[in-house]
């Protein structure tokens, strides 16, 4: 359905001599027929969770640095499937005109290079297009002695 300026509607009444309020109230009733096929058409936000995916080319994780991106699924699908989704919206692009001349070959160009409306098919959402560092952690907090707190302040 072609979309439709109000001013040009209102002139368009003004024109055919029709009544200031008559034209006012049509003009209102276009308002709140508008606001109501905006609020049909939306549809609810997908709930989603934080996936990081670890880049272990060697397939060790002991004492190693390692990079990794940071991508969000549906909260209720499976974390496990992170990766066949990345891979799907790969294929998908690289299908395309512009994937056929510069194909997606690893994650790594996926998450770099593949545009939104790819990814966003497979319901898969890319937070950082560039690898960040990813550090271990022992889970752990040091003691502080009440000697030292109460020297502090």
């Amino acid at each position: 359905m072609p979309k439709v300026d109000l001013e040009l509607v209102k002139s368009i009444l003004q024109r055919n001599e029709m009544d200031v309020r008559q034209i006012a109230q049509i003009i209102e009733e276009i308002n709140q027929e508008l606001a109501a096929m905006v609020d049909e058409d939306k549809p609810p936000p997908v709930k989603k969770q934080y996936v990081i995916l670890v880049s272990d080319p060697r397939g060790h994780l002991a004492g190693k640095d390692f990079t990794g991106w940071v991508v969000q699924i549906p909260e209720e699908a499976g974390f496990a499937s992170t990766e066949d989704r990345l891979v799907k919206a790969a294929q998908d692009f690289n299908t395309s005109p512009r994937g056929r001349r510069l194909p997606a070959k690893t994650i790594a160009e996926v998450c770099e290079h593949v545009p939104a409306r790819f990814l966003k098919e497979q319901q898969v959402w890319i937070r950082t297009k560039e690898p960040a560092y990813v550090l271990t952690t022992a889970n752990k907090l040091p003691k502080l002695s009440l000697e030292k707190i109460s020297r502090d302040e």
